[in-house]
């Protein structure tokens, strides 16, 4: 599933390349966003921008009307040129925004609303997101108590919880742990506040750099990739997501992997580094 970070650097170029410009077709295969369509057509509206909200994507319109898009596990946005060859299969298109000047094509999107502004503010999904991590500011002290909320979670579960903070997934959850250098199994009850907000703040950092070094592309709204170690190897650029068995960057201890949470999501860690208790 796309984290924040991919989130925000698609939401960053799909606003390059749509915003101000007006809408001369729109096309999906979802009914409902055609019966809206059909009713309040898109065609002839301007793009106002596109941000991220969590893992959310949203395109305003002209006319107070805003497509929202969650990517799950597959789903991407694509800028082309007007004929310009897809990289997807035609069949995987489920959204096509089309300008004079570029088209954006969402691939495999299995999520998507066009709503109000009001609608969307209404809506529990947005209601029950936590802060944004990637949101300028980011609001700190409101994610470390919403943490401390979920007393109960062990810390990686409570990093993937949406309504406590937004746009943290398995990569971030992994590599924030062990920058923080906490057992990604304790319970939350059992983490220091000052520690809390080091987890907070170093998922943060870690995500912000890797929004603010990637220039994006034109042609896919995801390209780019993450860096947690500041090294310019492009085999070294994680400390321990997806190197289950490998030696720890730090002290070379072999990295432990297990799964983890009601979701059974892979956990990642030294377990030198990161020593419980």
């Amino acid at each position: 599933m796309p984290e924040g970070d991919t989130i925000h650097r698609a939401a960053r170029t799909l606003h390059r390349a749509l915003a101000g410009r007006v809408v001369t077709g729109f096309t999906s295969v979802f009914p409902h966003l055609t019966r809206i369509d059909e009713t309040a057509p898109l065609a002839g509206r301007i793009v106002e921008g596109v941000e991220a909200r969590g893992k959310h994507v949203l395109i305003r319109f002209s006319g107070d009307l805003v497509l929202r898009t969650h990517m799950r596990m597959h789903g991407s946005w694509h800028i082309y040129r007007p004929g310009e060859r897809w990289q997807r299969p035609r069949h995987e298109m489920r959204i096509a925004i089309e300008t004079a000047g570029m088209h954006a094509i969402g691939f495999n999107v299995p999520d998507a609303e066009l709503a109000t502004t009001a609608a969307l503010d209404r809506d529990e999904t947005f209601r029950q997101l936590g802060p944004d991590l990637l949101a300028e500011p980011p609001a700190i002290d409101e994610a470390v108590a919403r943490l401390r909320a979920r007393a109960h979670m062990e810390i990686a579960d409570a990093l993937l919880d949406q309504t406590a903070l937004a746009g943290i997934g398995n990569i971030y959850k992994s590599e924030t742990l062990f920058v923080a250098r906490i057992n990604p199994w304790r319970p939350v009850s059992e983490i220091a506040e000052e520690q809390l907000r080091a987890i907070v703040t170093t998922a943060a950092r870690l995500m912000r750099a890797s929004v603010q070094t990637s220039a994006g592309s034109m042609t896919a709204a995801y390209a780019g990739s993450r860096n947690t170690t500041g090294r310019a190897d492009p085999s070294a650029r994680l400390w321990v997501y997806g190197r289950a068995g490998k030696p720890c960057r730090r002290c070379g201890t072999l990295i432990s992997s297990r799964k983890q949470g009601p979701n059974a999501r892979w956990t990642y860690w030294c377990e030198r580094c990161q020593e419980a208790g």
